[in-house]
């Protein structure tokens, strides 16, 4: 089965959001948890127990792993794994990108199947060039994973590379999308993805209907950052059932024992805008 096609139906069963697992400090301290290894792995381990069965998906983001070195790789390990044995869709959030058999290792490090880092899809940087990730599409495409490639980002700063006009008269946003989605099946959701942030106006980085179809969309800016579920339908519009929703501090900051209640919320909200209250 292909990730767009086990994507496909995770999110008609489950709808469109996703839980980040993001330990920031102060989650590890509300939490009543350590700050370090320890505190992480039991962090990711309840958001894991809580999302199961709620939602289709969720994205260990790996800055705040890492950042204590091979014992933070460790506890992200262990959550990865729990979590995919869960029947979970992984995303790590890692923003790789690079050339030749750097973007080799990157893609072997995160989606090659029985990797100690193996999630089922991987975010994506293209700017060193959108060819420099096509081999890593086509790898992450044959073992059955997913990519999500860094199209339209809700920080400021962004907007200033990638609104701005290639020589091919596009926005560079919209060349990268075109040029990295190129191998997505037409009349289908296809397993490579594109990243455009809820709090921006897709359309003015190029990123029409047209440009983005057939790609799923992981929409940062959920929750916390300021976008709310009627914002899926009026930013994405017919997309909207391409979407993955993600949403970290405003659901983490529920706390352990109030996690699995404000997940089922939010995924309710969710469902009643793309379903109409089906």
């Amino acid at each position: 089965m292909s990730f767009g096609t086990r994507l496909r139906g995770s999110l008609d069963a489950l709808g469109p959001l996703g839980v980040g697992i993001d330990p920031h400090a102060a989650l590890l301290d509300a939490w009543g948890l350590p700050q370090g290894p320890d505190g992480l792995r039991e962090f990711g381990l309840r958001v894991v127990d809580a999302a199961v069965g709620r939602v289709a998906a969720v994205k260990p983001q790996v800055a705040f792993f890492e950042r204590f070195g091979s014992a933070g790789f460790a506890a992200l390990e262990a959550v990865l794994a729990q979590a995919r044995d869960a029947g979970l869709i992984v995303v790590a959030d890692a923003k790789r990108g690079d050339i030749g058999s750097t973007m080799a290792g990157y893609t072997s490090a995160w989606l090659e199947p029985g990797s100690p880092l193996e999630a089922d899809a991987v975010t994506l940087s293209p700017y060193l060039g959108a060819g420099t990730l096509r081999d890593a599409i086509a790898a992450a495409e044959a073992a059955g994973k997913g990519v999500f490639v860094m199209g339209a980002n809700s920080n400021p700063e962004a907007a200033e590379l990638q609104r701005a006009v290639a020589a091919t008269g596009e926005h560079v946003a919209a060349l990268v999308v075109r040029e990295a989605t190129a191998s997505n099946p037409d009349g289908e959701l296809g397993s490579v993805g594109v990243v455009v942030g809820a709090t921006i106006d897709r359309l003015s980085f190029g990123l029409t209907d047209d440009v983005l179809a057939g790609a799923p969309i992981l929409a940062p800016g959920f929750g916390a950052q300021g976008a709310t579920p009627d914002d899926l339908a009026e930013r994405f519009g017919a997309l909207a059932g391409n979407v993955m929703a993600f949403e970290s501090r405003s659901v983490l900051s529920a706390g352990p024992a109030a996690l699995a209640a404000r997940i089922d919320e939010r995924a309710a909200a969710y469902r009643e805008v793309r379903h109409g209250g089906e």
